[in-house]
């Protein structure tokens, strides 16, 4: 029988760890609670303010919801700027000077047309001439046909804050047109050359249609 001695082992081998008493493992230390904000401890901590902290969560939240409102508020500026009148049922009577369609892409009937009142108005400077634009190719027709018949005109006109491409030139947009009875729109003796008389035209049948 052959002893081994472990005071004889080479420098080189590492001892055997089954001929080595047993050693119970060591416990591990408590790992120490953190404090609390509640705690005046928490705040020699370089992370004193994590509770603070919002997560990423809620600031991609507040982020998603800025980002939807500065969408709704845009799309709501340019629907009241383009698409809703801010003026609406206003009659205008007088005389339609000149129509014609225009436009490179968007074909669109415009028109030029002369209130009653500002030619009659001798106290006030003349404003101009008022542009219009007509809705649809019926209110396009009725306005040719006032024209060429030097007829007296009352049209019922919106006003939008800016004008589009494919729906006219002009703020103003022309929804309803029809003749008008030449007594109403200027009355007196004194009748305007523009406006014809009927009695200096009694069988002109353009004339005679005019609603009494």
């Amino acid at each position: 029988m052959i002893l081994h001695n472990d005071n004889n082992l080479d420098d080189n081998e590492e001892e055997d760890y089954f001929n080595t008493p047993h050693q119970a493992p060591q416990p591990k230390a408590p790992r120490p609670k953190e404090p609390k904000p509640d705690d005046p401890q928490y705040y020699d901590n370089d992370d004193e303010w994590e509770h603070l902290r919002s997560s990423k969560r809620s600031w991609t939240l507040w982020v998603s919801l800025i980002i939807v409102g500065l969408l709704f508020g845009l799309g709501y500026a340019l629907w009241l700027r383009y698409f809703s009148p801010y003026e609406e049922e206003v009659v205008q009577y007088g005389f339609i000077e000149r129509t014609s369609k225009r436009g490179l892409i968007f074909k669109t009937f415009e028109g030029i047309f002369l209130p009653y009142k500002a030619i009659n108005d001798t106290i006030e400077p003349y404003p101009g001439d008022l542009f219009i634009s007509a809705k649809n190719d019926h209110v396009a027709a009725e306005l040719r046909k006032l024209e060429l018949g030097n007829l007296p005109a009352r049209i019922i006109m919106e006003r939008y804050r800016a004008p589009l491409p494919w729906r006219g030139e002009s703020e103003w947009v022309v929804v309803e047109v029809d003749t008008a009875d030449v007594s109403k729109i200027y009355p007196g003796p004194d009748r305007h050359p523009l406006i014809p008389d009927p009695r200096r035209h009694p069988k002109n049948p353009i004339i005679e249609d005019i609603p009494r």
